[in-house]
């Protein structure tokens, strides 16, 4: 007898174990890397922190400075919405300060202890054009609060002055700073 043959059926059973394997193997596939989740999660964990530490450190520099102002009875000092704490006061004898205007102005740059970091020369006034950087980003704001001929208090947190690291010359780290200024021109 001439047997032919013939391949054994599956079972059902045996289609569903193979179909489960597939499955399976398709949708761990298509599962991101668990390393790669991990790092997204403490990426994510450590934004998370250092958000936490900058409103603390944020919090306790407005205490100081708030602090700084009480003990200075630096009536009518405003603060912006950015934190710039400001004071401006004279008579102004010409235009407000626009973007793009180059300005000349006398400085005085202090810590709240009142050490001092620096200071203009009268032959060598602080310039630059505004807008442009080059400058504290406190006091491109504070610039564009004032006219020519009058004076002014600035008193800027870290994150509008030289942030966590400081100048690397005479503010240090975190530092937060005073500026008295005087503006003497303002050219369009």
């Amino acid at each position: 007898m001439n047997k032919q043959y013939q391949p054994k059926s599956c079972t059902p059973m045996k289609h569903y174990a193979l179909y489960s394997i597939i499955i399976a193997t398709t949708i761990a596939s298509c599962q991101p890397n668990k390393t790669e989740t991990r790092k997204q999660m403490d990426k994510a964990q450590t934004k998370e922190a250092l958000a936490r530490i900058n409103r603390v450190l944020v919090k306790e520099d407005r205490e100081q400075i708030e602090g700084y102002i009480k003990r200075q009875k630096l009536m009518g000092m405003r603060e912006s919405k950015t934190g710039l704490f400001h004071l401006v006061w004279g008579n102004a004898t010409g235009d407000s300060v626009k973007k793009n205007d180059l300005v000349e102005y006398s400085f005085r740059v202090t810590l709240l202890d009142g050490t001092l970091c620096y200071e203009s020369k009268p032959d060598s006034l602080g310039t630059f054009v505004v807008g442009h950087g080059g400058v504290e980003s406190g006091l491109e704001e504070g610039i564009l609060l004032m006219k020519q001929g009058q004076k002014a208090k600035f008193i800027m947190p870290p994150y509008l002055a030289h942030g966590l690291i400081g100048d690397a010359n005479r503010i240090p780290a975190r530092a937060i700073i005073v500026y008295d200024i005087e503006l003497h021109k303002v050219s369009h």
